[in-house]
């Protein structure tokens, strides 16, 4: 089993290029890929933890994070709201996602829905 700790940047991202396949063939429970998967997912929650804090969950900074750090697109996120305009809206808080949208994004993405599925202010919103 190919596993070592993460210890700067460079290790982060071998660890997101070794856990991506994962995602879209998901190992056998008990399998040696399955345990191999466990581990990463726990090495880089740890690292992210200490390195990348999100804070509180908000989900327009989600999907900020998801583009800029774990390598999606506006594009990406523009096909899965199925506009360009909707996906710029929804990142300048200027238009709240829907139930049906986080759900999208989550599945396609890999993001826990929890995180995307909360309330959050738009820009101009009233206290």
């Amino acid at each position: 089993m190919d596993i070592r700790p993460i210890r700067d940047e460079a290790d982060y991202q071998w660890a997101l290029k070794e856990i991506e396949p994962y995602f879209t063939d998901e190992p056998a429970l008990g399998s040696p890929e399955s345990d191999r998967f466990d581990v990463l997912a726990i090495l880089i929650e740890a690292y992210e933890n200490r390195h990348h804090p999100l804070g509180p969950s908000d989900p327009v900074r989600i999907l900020h994070y998801a583009i800029e750090d774990l390598g999606r697109s506006q594009t990406e996120l523009a096909d899965l709201l199925g506009s360009r305009s909707r996906a710029s809206e929804i990142l300048n808080r200027k238009r709240c996602l829907t139930l049906e949208q986080a759900h999208r994004i989550s599945t396609a993405w890999h993001l826990p829905l929890e995180l995307l599925a909360v309330p959050y202010r738009l820009e101009g919103a009233a206290a």
